[in-house]
């Protein structure tokens, strides 16, 4: 089973992924966690370039390195994983490129993104994302401190336009959207609610 979450930066996925795989663990089944870009050596030499080694990037060359290193982490870590049956969680996957580097940036027709997203994922598509739905002025509140990447610092106004992608995908059947202002609690009890529903 594959599940991945989305949302922005501040949204509060770590969190959630981290009672998730908990909640897991507890129940004796064994999950794997991968985050994007990342997951896998070459994946995290280019995520280490995509989010703090340049703060100059041409939004393509941005769009075509989270796609590299997402058919490397595909490749190496995730379809194995699959075909032995077991859980994935992925924080982040291709829908992030749909949001980020296409409502965001802008950076290719969204048609391309699509077939591009097809291709770096190996046609691999997850069986439940989770969206964790935040207004960006209250995402930026709780990220106000600490060290920012290069995407982080890209502004409120890309952030709206990256919200503007996740509501247009949250209409997919897979999505499932959840309010990030509720307690952790609260929102982890609806994710175990609607994964339960999936797997029954």
């Amino acid at each position: 089973m594959l599940i991945s979450f989305e949302g922005i930066d501040g949204c509060g996925k770590s969190t959630q992924i981290k009672l998730l795989k908990d909640y897991f663990n507890k129940s004796g089944v064994k999950t794997f966690v991968f985050r994007e870009p990342g997951g896998t050596e070459i994946s995290e030499k280019i995520r280490n370039l995509l989010l703090h080694e340049t703060e100059d990037m041409d939004p393509t060359t941005e769009l075509l390195l989270f796609s590299a290193a997402r058919s490397q982490l595909v490749a190496e870590e995730i379809k194995p994983r699959l075909k032995k049956g077991e859980i994935v969680i992925l924080d982040r996957f291709f829908d992030s490129t749909t949001a980020y580097q296409g409502y965001g940036r802008k950076s290719a027709k969204l048609s391309h993104i699509e077939t591009l997203n097809k291709l770096a994922t190996h046609h691999t598509e997850p069986d439940i994302t989770f969206y964790l739905r935040i207004d960006p002025k209250e995402a930026a509140k709780r990220t106000q401190t600490g060290t920012k990447d290069r995407m982080e610092k890209s502004g409120e106004d890309f952030f709206r336009e990256v919200c503007k992608g996740y509501d247009q995908l949250s209409r997919l059947k897979r999505f499932a959207v959840i309010d990030a202002s509720e307690s952790q609690e609260e929102i982890h009890q609806k994710i175990i609610s609607r994964l339960d529903q999936v797997l029954n």
